[in-house]
């Protein structure tokens, strides 16, 4: 677009001081005619640039011209260039959306906030993925994009965990919300907010239907409501384990989630008791992976799930070997 050109042109001016016409056109990917039409349109709008043709000449801007396009202080200008990960915008393709704006950005900071913004890009890095999460798996966010942008309601074919079939559900979308690497889709169904991971929706169609949402409601709220209900479901199953020291730190690492609280750490014992709270008992089963360095104390039920998961470890592992010789 010619007014995008033209903010362009403006900002490598004023960055750079004087700069080829051809330079320009090859930047931009233009003619150099149209370079210079463009420069004629920035004069006929007040600004004073000027070109200057031979083997020295060039497009500039009057000596002392400065523009302020962002307005923004020196902190504001480092913190929009420590960015999350780069995962979160190539899920949305704006991957390259994203290094423009930031070039552009750059290009229009006023000169003694460059340097600060440059060194924090480099020194500062926010990777919103979990450790050793695993791959996750392809998330096609477009039609979800659409209606979100569009304003529609949906209709997903989606399958709930532990369900073998997918549900169909109709619904008024607030937005989406990328959560260390997981994408949702945060939307109203019969005016109750729901949460839907984007990669169990097998389908999405796009409706004709403007969303109906509840109103004064925001993503922002609807998402809160959403968390809280999630981080402060009722009715938790608690278990207590001890653990050797160890492997404390491996274990707290890969069961952050489910911690009911930070265990009390002082001493050299060898074990150090932590207290876990599950959603349900059958989660216990996960305690099986420290089998070696981890003792059930309570409750039964607890250690009766991770002995029916170690018989069943041990009875696949005879069948595949068959029996022995």
């Amino acid at each position: 677009m010619k007014a995008d050109r033209l903010l362009s042109i403006l900002l490598l001016l004023q960055t750079r001081g004087r700069v080829p016409a051809h330079e320009l056109a090859d930047r931009l990917e233009v003619s150099v005619r149209t370079i210079y039409r463009d420069v004629e349109a920035l004069s006929a709008s007040g600004v004073p640039v000027y070109a200057e043709r031979g083997r020295h000449g060039g497009i500039e801007l009057l000596a002392g011209f400065r523009t302020d396009v962002t307005g923004l202080n020196a902190d504001e200008s480092r913190a929009l260039f420590i960015l999350a990960a780069q995962g979160a915008h190539a899920a949305l393709g704006l991957d390259a959306a994203l290094g423009s704006a930031l070039r552009k950005v750059m290009a229009a900071l006023p000169a003694p906030y460059r340097p600060a913004a440059e060194v924090a890009s480099r020194r500062i890095l926010v990777d919103a993925t979990r450790w050793k999460g695993g791959p996750q798996p392809a998330v096609d966010l477009d039609v979800l994009q659409d209606a979100v942008f569009a304003d529609r309601r949906l209709r997903l074919r989606y399958r709930h965990s532990g369900a073998k079939e997918p549900s169909t559900y109709t619904v008024d979308p607030y937005g989406l919300v990328s959560k260390a690497g997981v994408w949702y889709l945060v939307a109203d169904r019969r005016a109750r907010p729901r949460l839907f991971r984007a990669d169990r929706v097998h389908s999405a169609t796009l409706l004709p239907d403007l969303v109906k949402r509840r109103p004064g409601v925001e993503l922002a709220d609807a998402w809160e409501e959403l968390r809280r209900q999630v981080e402060e479901r009722p009715g938790g199953f608690d278990v207590t384990v001890r653990v050797r020291r160890s492997r404390l730190d491996m274990f707290l690492r890969l069961n952050a989630s489910s911690l009911a609280e930070l265990p009390d750490d002082e001493g050299e014992n060898e074990w150090v008791t932590v207290r876990l709270s599950y959603g349900v008992v059958r989660e216990a089963r996960q305690l099986l992976q420290f089998a070696d360095a981890l003792e059930v104390l309570s409750p039964p039920e607890a250690r009766a799930e991770v002995v029916a998961a170690a018989a069943s470890v041990t009875e696949l592992y005879q069948r595949v070997s068959g029996p022995s010789s």
